[in-house]
């Protein structure tokens, strides 16, 4: 397990026009200086968070997804970010991780947000997603899901006692709400004993919801890495993992907590 260097990119977005935001996040990846290992976009990125999913959804493997397998292999990194899948009759508001050498993983958002008839427009999905990166075990969440503890709990096993080291939320979540944004995610990195990172859009959106960031990353503890505020703007931020395993051996409050299955 070695240092992981994350670049969260905070932007506002066209509404409903993939292409003019494809666009624009190019030009901001290609801004980034120095090593990245993972380059992380908000919630429904080439379209802001439209419940027009019959109009907007894209095939498997259609524009977006090539175009984020492009991003990954010019960089070499891997790129996140969600947007609307269309699969077998079903719309999902899908996260995808690409990876360098073109293969992918990903996670359907798994709570719909019922105040903006998500769950009326799309299917959600039902299995967590959590993938190796250069040791870091990596645990990728959709922005609703940041309000329930069960499904984002690191559950201890008799053979491992951290289920994963980094949790991540990529999200559009309105500044009504922000303070609960801020609290939740630094929650997160407590109770878990792990990294947690939110990657927010700012603006606002068709509907006239507005957003204001609030990007983050907090660590073990708790305590704020990067914060990104309200502006349009990246950073590239390394997480310890030394910092993190020292803080587990000597503190392992994880060995003491309750033992429970998802169901």
């Amino acid at each position: 397990m070695n240092d992981l260097y994350v670049t969260l990119i905070q932007s506002d977005l066209q509404w409903e026009k993939v292409d003019a935001n494809l666009a624009s996040f190019e030009e901001k990846i290609w801004q980034i200086k120095g090593r990245t290992d993972l380059i992380i976009l908000p919630e429904m990125f080439s379209t802001g968070f439209s419940m027009n999913a019959k109009v907007l959804a894209e095939p498997v493997n259609g524009k977006t997804f090539r175009w984020m397998k492009q991003m990954s292999e010019q960089t070499g990194a891997h790129v996140m970010g969600s947007y609307i899948i269309q699969e077998k009759g079903n719309f999902y508001n899908r996260l995808y991780v690409v990876k360098p050498d073109g293969s992918s993983l990903h996670y359907n958002k798994k709570h719909l947000f019922g105040l903006a008839r998500e769950d009326k427009e799309y299917t959600p999905g039902d299995d967590r997603l959590i993938f190796d990166l250069r040791g870091w075990k990596v645990f990728p969440l959709i922005c609703y899901d940041l309000r329930f503890p069960v499904w984002t709990r690191s559950v201890r096993t008799e053979d491992l006692l951290y289920e994963y080291d980094l949790i991540i939320f990529i999200a559009s979540w309105p500044k009504p709400r922000t303070h609960a944004w801020d609290t939740l995610l630094q929650a997160r990195a407590i109770e878990n004993i792990s990294y947690s990172i939110g990657v927010n859009r700012i603006g606002m959106d068709g509907t006239g919801a507005e957003y204001v960031g609030h990007s983050a990353v907090y660590d073990y503890l708790g305590e704020a890495v990067q914060h990104l505020g309200s502006d349009d703007s990246l950073a590239t931020v390394k997480l310890d993992a030394a910092g993190l395993n020292k803080f587990r051996q000597k503190f392992p409050f994880q060995a003491d907590s309750d033992s429970f299955n998802l169901a």
